[in-house]
């Protein structure tokens, strides 16, 4: 079983609030918001890609994306990216594309 994760800040990182399957309430999000994908896959450039690819189809979304990290062995790579959606549909379906991807292995 796959344990769902994720972490929500305030700005500046004030009130740091983790939210995983134990916690009993949904966070409540406003939206438009600004929100961040990470994705993890094995070609850097593939994922720099899906990035560029996603946004289109989601009607030339002004993105943000950058290099994340390097596994020690070299072999995967993270790429963050963050726009804004404007619903909670959009989000979802924006990290389903990316989820899809053949490129990607991950998606946080």
């Amino acid at each position: 079983m796959v344990e769902t994760l994720a972490i929500l800040t305030e700005p500046k990182g004030e009130n740091m609030k983790i939210m995983d399957n134990t916690t009993p309430e949904r966070p409540d999000i406003s939206y438009p918001t600004k929100w961040g994908f990470k994705l993890i896959g094995r070609d850097k450039e593939a994922l720099e890609k899906c990035i560029k690819e996603i946004m289109k189809i989601e009607g030339d979304k002004e993105h943000i994306c950058s290099l994340g990290n390097v596994s020690k062995t070299g072999k995967f790579h993270s790429y963050n990216a963050s726009c804004t959606v404007d619903t909670e549909e959009e989000r979802n379906r924006i990290f389903k594309y990316f989820e899809k991807h053949d490129d990607v292995d991950m998606v946080i």
